[in-house]
């Protein structure tokens, strides 16, 4: 989904994301536009996430901003935008897996960090940390849903407790407690080589 690009000021200065929810509310469809540039990029990866298929994960993302776009004056002003965003796209995502009879397991993609600082990892450094990180998202994609679901939001796509609380449709409690229990038995099949996924 490309929009094309508009003036994100007033005077000259950006809008704060309050500023673009409470024009987008007011039928201003350019407000809405640089929301969604702000919000597509993790929209994408939840959606990824839960259909595995990126094309599949792009027409979720857009029919998602479909139905946000449409629901925007059910949106409470007081509340953090980017989770009740990102709720929608996970149900928009899961219907889609519902509705084309498919639930596969979550693949997981780790992104290729570049090295810190101006030293390139050695090859064997690089494999090493390939074969690491393959066997720790496989070890997360053979946790049972409600743990893996926890620690993708939580660890893979950053979030906080609240929001993947919000998102998940579970109390922030409980995405502790699952959290815990998650990285306990990562830790145990893991061994010492276990790092939390962050």
């Amino acid at each position: 989904m490309v929009y094309p690009k508009s003036k994100d000021s007033v005077e000259g200065r950006p809008l704060d994301e309050r500023q673009l929810i409470a024009s987008a509310q007011n039928g201003d469809t350019r407000a809405f536009e640089q929301l969604v540039r702000l919000h597509q990029g993790i929209a994408l990866r939840v959606a990824y996430l839960v259909v595995r298929n990126p094309s599949e994960a792009e027409d979720v993302t857009q029919d998602a901003f479909v139905k946000a776009y449409r629901s925007l004056d059910k949106f409470r002003a007081e509340a953090p935008f980017r989770p009740w965003l990102l709720r929608i796209v996970r149900n928009e995502a899961l219907n889609r897996v519902r509705g084309i009879k498919r639930r596969d397991r979550l693949a997981l993609r780790a992104a290729n960090d570049p090295a810190s600082g101006d030293a390139a990892p050695s090859p064997e450094a690089v494999v090493l940390s390939e074969e690491e990180r393959g066997r720790l998202l496989a070890e997360i994609d053979g946790l049972p849903e409600r743990y893996r679901s926890v620690v993708v939001h939580r660890y893979l796509l950053g979030m906080s407790e609240q929001e993947a609380a919000v998102i998940l449709g579970i109390p922030a409690g409980t995405v502790k407690s699952r959290s815990s229990r998650a990285l306990a038995r990562l830790r145990e099949r893991l061994g010492n080589q276990f790092q939390e996924p962050i």
